[in-house]
């Protein structure tokens, strides 16, 4: 009788000590840029330039087709989200400003 007592706890509590090991999926969304392609950029880079080192942009804005928006969501199983943006505007096909979560480079005012 004392061997059902704790035989019969134990085999209902192994499937809920399961419950804390469920692997969770990160999910990553968008354009993954890392800070060494950006560095790369320079003011006056033609959109076929910055598409070859970037890729293709996340968004495009409708009402400004000079606007092109980098995005990137990771939201890890476990641990905070992280969100980017790059914001990339151009003039007559030439690149004239950054904007977003990263630093503008050095070298970006000297051009091509």
């Amino acid at each position: 009788m004392q061997l059902k007592t704790l035989i019969l706890p134990l085999l209902f509590s192994l499937p809920l000590a399961g419950c804390g090991l469920v692997y969770k999926v990160d999910i990553p969304q968008g354009n993954y840029i890392e800070a060494k392609q950006v560095a790369q950029l320079r003011q006056g880079m033609s959109q076929e330039q910055v598409r070859f080192l970037l890729g293709n942009p996340m968004s495009l804005d409708g009402f400004n087709h000079d606007r092109w928006v980098y995005l990137y969501y990771l939201k890890p199983g476990r641990g905070e989200v992280e969100q980017k943006q790059l914001i990339l505007d151009f003039t007559n096909d030439a690149l004239i400003s950054i904007a977003g979560d990263y630093q503008t480079p050095a070298a970006f005012e000297q051009g091509l």
